[in-house]
């Protein structure tokens, strides 16, 4: 229920969606006796369209999930373990157009390959199922290849193919790896969905460190001046929204132990 709720409301998380439905009840008012009302709609849709299109607001609120996490120390000795969540691969376009086909997040596996070739003996665990409510082919069923095609050995990989969020990913990976103490495991994530996740993975005992790729903004400078194009602004905006809600939500039903999880 949680995963069908969290998909389907996810919708109304999305800022751009509400200004555009903002606009459209605008429009809908204006030749009814509520025209007043339908013009107020209509104007406030162009406006907040513009501020957050325009202004780096969205930007700021994903350089903070961003910069949650510092990059991961390599000082230290040398991981037992790398997992990598899903979301990096897109199985629809993959069957469709029969070529393994990456998203924007494409870094999760080439960030991964080249840690596997640093630490060859460390184990590999890709964590990923069905995520999406209308499409049930599972990504974990073309990590395997991609990950050979780019040089590392399937013998290597284990993979954990029924979870469908991050709290998924989290409790049966744990109940897969049986991490023992002393053990140093990397979570290769998005940056901006580090914190959820990491505390996720602390919710279940599973003690990972972070190891942040897939970055959307550059620093503090993004934050200086108008945006180029009012569809990157919107983007932003939309990307960060949604894990700031994600965040509130798995801190009110218990799925992280922290509102804003840090280091």
């Amino acid at each position: 229920m949680f995963f069908i709720l969290s998909k389907t409301l996810g919708l109304l998380s999305v800022p751009s969606n509400l200004f555009f439905l903002l606009g459209v009840a605008g429009l809908m008012l204006l030749p009814t006796r509520f025209a007043r009302a339908g013009g107020h709609f209509v104007a406030a849709s162009v406006i907040l369209i513009v501020v957050f299109g325009l202004l780096p607001i969205g930007f700021a609120l994903t350089l903070t999930l961003e910069e949650r996490f510092p990059h991961w120390n390599e000082t230290r000795d040398a991981p037992d373990g790398i997992i990598v969540l899903g979301g990096a691969l897109n199985p629809y376009l993959t069957v469709a157009r029969g070529q393994i086909a990456l998203s924007d997040a494409a870094e999760r596996f080439t960030e991964v390959v080249a840690l596997a070739r640093r630490y060859p003996a460390a184990r590999i665990v890709f964590s990923g199922g069905a995520g999406s409510l209308f499409d049930d082919k599972l990504e974990a069923a073309y990590v395997v290849q991609l990950f050979e095609s780019l040089g590392v050995p399937a013998t290597r990989i284990a993979l954990e193919d029924r979870s469908r969020n991050t709290e998924e990913n989290a409790r049966f990976t744990m109940a897969l790896v049986q991490p023992q103490p002393g053990e140093r495991w990397l979570l290769v994530r998005s940056a901006f969905r580090t914190p959820r996740s990491v505390d996720s993975f602390r919710r279940v005992g599973f003690a990972v460190e972070p190891y942040p790729v897939d970055w959307h903004t550059g620093g503090r400078s993004d934050l200086l001046g108008i945006v180029n194009r009012v569809s990157d602004g919107l983007g932003h905006t939309d990307l960060a929204t949604r894990e700031w809600v994600g965040l509130v939500v798995y801190w009110l039903t218990g799925r992280t132990s922290e509102l804003f999880p840090g280091p």
